[in-house]
């Protein structure tokens, strides 16, 4: 008996650690980004290559804030999930984060299709921080994990192609301001999941576009993809092209071969069809195909190694078995950004489904009969002309208007939509979704002023897009209104002007703390560090003063304060004063791990190293660690010449020669 497709609300219930707050410091410095190339690598890429890489690269990631408040301790927590279901296949999706699919299940063979995380644990992986691993993420905005990783998106039900149900998911990406969808369906009787995304411009110029679909298998996979050579990238920094599937006599299609993380971004001829496919030992596995628009595919492994290993344990559970990334792009490389033409569109479908092939072909050492075993099995599960056919269907649903709203995401598109107008038939951002985060804003839009706060407390997020600069500009000089216009200078690259606008700002503002760090991180980027110092410290005397309670907002903002100035005292060699910060740190901040590794940073600067070594033995978990950094591992290396101790073992690169 055929079941008809349904979609249907679920709660799941996981082990999560809670995201807490987020970080209330506008984010002004350059964006630390691990995926930048080595120069001498970018002269001997192809020109378009090089050209993309090049290509608009992310300054910071305003006008979103860092999420950096969420721990370590993992309790029961129930998430909103949406599932959408046929007879063969059960599809969970969480609106809540970014529309992730966390769970593809086969029915007929009993199969988990992909990495089914069973926490959900917050790392600082996204572009803002707060990500989390597992399941199948829509990645847009610029090279990383987008920055709707933790955020809701909106969700209803739809009219699939086929007359059924499709889950609609769809926000406006801050970061490059563009509106997107995903539609996800199954036909009846399908083994194959269907995406249908299309990515908007509204706007009256060029915008730079970056997609990755971001798949997690089990690693002790092989992955295949046709392709007999890829450009390889470590965190070493180097992108150079090697062949597949042997590199220096090791076969790189199978994760457990490497060392240390990396990417491969295999080099897929035209005219080839796209898809990548993870199977295990008996042949079995995921593949992911799509129309020829999503040119891309890589394979990211965490490695063999030490840190990757910890890495591994670090997102999950220890003894859960690892996981590997397959992945779908818009370009080559993660690392390019191509542009969208004002006022267009680009769209694509991709489905997601089991593929079986004999394991002695598939797995075996001869590549090509490899990869034809592997297309002829994908060709019979889903000929490539029906990917075609379905991507056609679907174009036209795209603008259908939702039916029952799911899930309701951010209130920005709204703002949007309500500035400029502007026609997006399809994703409807209503304006019954503006909350108080956006109210402000639609005040100056409306009024032409930015209102002052009615009550004291850190100020609210900034709008740095043209549009929104220019009406600050114009709009009443008050104190509130200089601090948000030197936030969109500064963003737009004029820090003279910005540090104009937070200097007159400070001579009325009844809140100095906010304008003070401003002005101190500007002195650090040009190098001013004695005066930054000096800012900074002045900065946290007016936020002592100034916090009203020990509430959430109010102590992100003096652990976000404390946590920059007590780097800029020591950078400047001034231990008291950092130490004077540190006492007034509350006490369940300076529990935290992250404030463990900065205390003991402190004792060293106090030329206590005892103490220093006694916070790593005493042992602490940093739990917004970055992607790539190695703080933990220079500090340890200060402080003594023994080995790093396993579980501040973070490294994913080589040693340097």
């Amino acid at each position: 008996m055929v079941v008809v497709t349904t979609i249907r609300r679920e709660v799941l219930t996981l082990p999560a650690a809670e995201l807490g707050p987020g970080n209330p410091l506008p984010p002004l410095r350059p964006l630390d980004e691990t995926h930048r190339i080595d120069e001498r690598d970018r002269r001997e890429l192809p020109p378009d290559m090089a050209r993309q890489i090049g290509h608009a690269p992310l300054r910071s990631v305003l006008p979103e804030r860092i999420r950096d408040g969420y721990g370590r301790t993992r309790a029961p927590r129930e998430m909103p999930a949406l599932v959408i279901e046929n007879d063969r296949l059960r599809a969970t999706v969480l609106p809540g984060c970014g529309g992730r699919v966390v769970s593809l299940f086969h029915k007929p063979s009993a199969r988990e299709l992909l990495y089914r995380n069973p926490v959900l644990q917050p790392a600082c992986f996204a572009l803002n921080g707060a990500w989390f691993s597992g399941g199948i993420e829509w990645n847009i905005g610029a090279t990383g994990h987008t920055a709707l990783s933790c955020a809701p998106v909106h969700a209803a039900r739809v009219t699939a192609p086929d007359g059924g149900d499709m889950l609609r998911l769809w926000e406006w990406e801050r970061l490059r301001d563009l509106p997107f969808q995903v539609d996800l369906w199954l036909p009846e009787g399908s083994d194959f999941l269907y995406a249908g995304v299309r990515i908007r411009n509204p706007h009256e110029r060029t915008a730079p576009l970056y997609w990755w679909s971001n798949i997690a298998v089990p690693e002790d996979r092989r992955v295949l993809a046709p392709a007999d050579a890829a450009w390889q990238f470590g965190y070493e920094r180097r992108l150079r092209r090697v062949p597949v599937p042997a590199d220096g006599g090791t076969d790189q299609t199978y994760p457990g071969n490497s060392t240390y993380p990396g990417d491969w971004f295999y080099e897929i001829p035209d005219g080839r069809r796209r898809w990548i496919a993870a199977l295990d030992d008996a042949g079995d596995g995921l593949v992911q195909t799509s129309t020829d628009t999503l040119r891309g595919r890589k394979l990211f492994v965490w490695g063999t190694g030490p840190g990757g290993r910890r890495w591994q344990e670090w997102l999950t559970e220890p003894g859960t078995g690892g996981y590997c990334e397959i992945q779908a792009g818009i370009a080559r490389t993660q690392l390019e950004h191509v542009p969208l033409d004002a006022e267009s569109e680009v769209s694509w479908l991709e489905a997601y489904g089991p593929l079986g092939a004999d394991p002695g072909t598939a797995l075996g050492p001869d590549w090509a009969a490899a990869l034809a075993e592997t297309e002829v099995r994908l060709e019979t599960a889903l000929p490539r002309a029906d990917v075609d056919a379905a991507y056609a269907r679907w174009l036209p649903c795209a603008d259908t208007e939702p039916g029952e709203m799911l899930a309701t995401g951010s209130g920005w598109g709204a703002l949007e939509v309500l500035r400029a107008s502007y026609k997006l038939p399809g994703t409807p951002f209503d304006e019954s979704t503006l909350g108080d985060v956006q109210a402000p804003w639609r005040e100056l839009l409306e009024t032409g002023s930015f209102p002052e706060p009615r009550r004291v407390g850190p100020p609210g997020e900034s709008l740095v897009a043209r549009p929104w600069r220019d009406m600050l500009e114009t709009a009443p000089a008050r104190p509130l209104t200089e601090y948000h216009l030197g936030v969109a200078q500064w963003h737009a690259g004029d820090r003279a002007q910005a540090v104009r606008s937070w200097e007159r700002a400070l001579e009325l503002a009844p809140s100095q703390w906010p304008l003070l760090r401003c002005l101190a991180v500007a002195d650090q980027q040009e190098g001013h560090h004695e005066r930054a110092a000096d800012r900074y410290a002045e900065a946290f005397d007016d936020l002592c003063r100034e916090r009203r309670d020990d509430g959430t907002a109010w102590t992100a903002a003096t652990a976000a304060l404390g946590r920059e100035a007590i780097d800029a005292l020591l950078t400047a060699r001034r231990p008291a004063a950092a130490r004077a910060v540190w006492e007034r740190l509350r006490p369940r901040t300076r529990e935290r791990g992250r404030f463990r590794l900065i205390e003991a940073r402190l004792l060293l600067a106090e030329g206590d190293r005892e103490a220093a070594r006694a916070v790593f033995d005493a042992g602490f978990e940093v739990a917004d660690l970055r992607e790539g950094a190695e703080a933990i591992g220079e500090l340890w290396a200060r402080l003594t010449d023994a080995p790093l101790p396993a579980r501040y073992d973070f490294r994913m690169r080589p040693p340097a020669d």
